[in-house]
């Protein structure tokens, strides 16, 4: 096993831009293109390994033929043959619409295989990216549907100004939406359950109204709420920052600019690291090296030991 590169899924969608082809040093003329998926086992959406041995290979092939070598002998026991996480780039030219997703335990009794806890990581945006998350008052289930109604949800739902750095958590239930002008890496359960509670009245391109959730995502929604939304760190360099640790994913940020060894010696599980700024390069345990780059995602199996980063890079790494 090697530190493992994949072919990125680029999804044009009505609301994408043009930053995520130059980002990830792409030659490819596709246009607006919203999501870059980089590292997915969804069925109909995995990935394609894009170097070495196993270049070819569809993620969820490769899992089931390396089981607890890929992923880790917990992980394993507890997801099976299908990859636990979804990583994408998101460029966002428009509002997205107003969503919720489900938890495990509601997913399941709405007849879905899981739900959905995601963050998001802001990278270098519009000035005037803004973003949805969380309620910032108190609403009732019923308020709710009037509000959906009578076009006002918005007016319940807390909004922030984004900047490069900043970092939202979204368990499941927290209301939420990416604006316009928003660029973010997203790390989320292995999930495509979405409920659309409000799409600001748009019309797609044959002039109808898309499809909205709200009887499923009345069922979802966590009405509790919080003063504030946007996570809370202190950056440093040249160490590992905690961001997120949830039942579902842990993410850590670095911003390197000397070398540096990661140690996984003691970790059951695969880690994935997204490059968001610089260059450099990983060498792991076994002297397998691969360049790491801003745009660059890279999975390294839970066979892997150690890794040495080296060169000037910011990225995130989360594991299970």
């Amino acid at each position: 096993m090697y530190p493992i590169k994949f072919e990125p899924l680029l999804k044009s969608t009505l609301w994408g831009g043009d930053k995520i082809v130059p980002f990830k040093h792409l030659d490819s003329q596709q246009a607006q293109v919203g999501e870059s998926w980089e590292i997915s086992g969804v069925k109909d959406n995995e990935t394609v390994v894009s170097e070495g041995e196993h270049r070819g290979k569809k993620l969820n092939d490769l899992l089931r033929e390396q089981k607890e070598r890929l992923v880790g002998t917990d992980n394993y026991r507890r997801f099976g043959d299908e990859f636990p996480l979804l990583i994408k780039f998101i460029d966002a030219r428009q509002d997205l619409s107003i969503q919720v997703h489900p938890t495990d335990e509601i997913a399941h009794r709405q007849g879905k295989s899981r739900g959905k806890t995601e963050m998001w990581y802001i990278m270098e945006s519009e000035p005037t990216a803004q973003l949805y998350s969380g309620l910032q008052k108190k609403i009732t289930p019923e308020e709710y549907k009037e509000m959906v109604e009578n076009d006002t949800i918005t007016d319940a739902i807390a909004q922030y100004k984004v900047k490069e750095g900043d970092v939202f958590f979204l368990p499941a239930g927290r209301i939420h939406a990416i604006g316009a002008g928003c660029f973010l890496a997203e790390i989320q359960q292995t999930s495509d359950v979405t409920y659309r509670i409000y799409d600001f009245k748009r019309k797609d391109k044959d002039g109808h109204y898309r499809e909205l959730h709200t009887r499923e995502a009345a069922e979802c929604i966590d009405y509790h709420v919080e003063s504030n939304y946007r996570t809370e760190y202190v950056p440093r360099k040249n160490q590992g920052v905690a961001l997120v640790q949830c039942p579902y994913f842990n993410t850590a940020v670095y911003d390197l600019d000397e070398p540096m060894t990661l140690d996984y010696s003691e970790l059951d599980s695969f880690v994935i690291l997204i490059a968001l700024r610089g260059e450099g390069s990983l060498t792991d345990n076994e002297g397998h090296e691969v360049s790491f780059r801003m745009g660059d995602t890279v999975l390294l199996p839970a066979t892997t030991q150690t890794v040495e980063v080296k060169g000037t890079v910011k990225f995130l790494e989360t594991y299970v």
